[in-house]
């Protein structure tokens, strides 16, 4: 298995709003100087403050499915469809953009903290498909409590949230030196972004081989084959990260990134 750790100066970053609201990307769009450009169906990631309040205008999106997940503060989303919804911590707005829609984003503080991640299906089938907009709370989704830590999990068993992208995510809290164990099935991905504190992998078939990241570190894990990695916070302070895992690879042709 390999662990890849890119710093944030080897992500993206952007601005809206005359730099009311300032992103950091680990998945950014072209020229947006972002090392990794896409994993699989994972297209792109971004990571957006507003200390007081900011606002995009209206824009069109097709095809892709996109996901707003609101760490602090709250999202506020409008579009051509007729929907108006705000969702706080720890919710969810899913668009399946399909043949086609247009949104509008207001990201309200005081310091509003959120990810807006897009995932690719498979464009042209998706191009037939009516677009859709849906949002979740905090307490849609499921939470599991283990020994020093609590995994939500965003996207996959038990979440509200549907793809059609084939995707996995889950938000991590551990406790100061506790330890999260994942197993990467063969053929996949995972990506980690630590949104707060610090840590360290281990692959559980060499124990020797630790693998240590810092605060807004972006992390791939990829496996040939199923692996079994160990995930402990450092000591003094606790740990948030969040954990994508996708496909590698994908059976249809994506969207050339370039």
């Amino acid at each position: 298995m390999q662990i890849m750790i890119y710093p944030p100066t080897m992500q993206g970053t952007g601005a809206f709003d005359g730099g009311r609201i300032t992103e950091q990307k680990p998945i950014g769009f072209p020229g947006e100087r972002s090392i990794v450009k896409r994993v699989g169906p994972l297209f792109y990631w971004a990571w957006a403050f507003a200390a007081e309040e900011g606002y995009i205008g209206s824009h069109p999106h097709q095809a892709f499915e996109i996901i707003t997940y609101v760490l602090a503060g709250k999202a506020e989303h409008g579009d051509s469809l007729g929907t108006r919804s705000v969702v706080g911590p720890g919710g969810a707005q899913v668009m399946q953009t399909g043949s086609g829609v247009s949104h509008e984003e207001r990201f309200i503080g005081p310091d509003m903290e959120g990810f807006q991640i897009w995932f690719e299906p498979e464009l042209n089938e998706a191009l037939k498909r009516k677009p859709t907009y849906r949002q979740f709370d905090h307490e849609a989704f499921p939470e599991e409590a283990g020994e020093g830590f609590v995994r939500k999990t965003v996207i996959g068993d038990g979440s509200p949230i549907e793809l059609v992208a084939d995707a996995k995510m889950w938000d991590l809290t551990l406790e100061p030196g506790a330890v999260y164990r994942h197993v990467i099935p063969a053929g996949r991905t995972l990506t980690a972004l630590a949104v707060l504190g610090s840590g360290a992998w281990t692959n559980a078939s060499a124990e020797d081989a630790v693998t240590p990241f810092r605060h807004k570190d972006f992390m791939l894990l990829g496996a040939g084959a199923d692996t079994n990695v160990s995930l402990q916070a450092a000591d003094g302070e606790p740990l948030r990260i969040m954990l994508i895992e996708v496909p590698t690879t994908v059976d249809y042709p994506l969207y050339p990134k370039r």
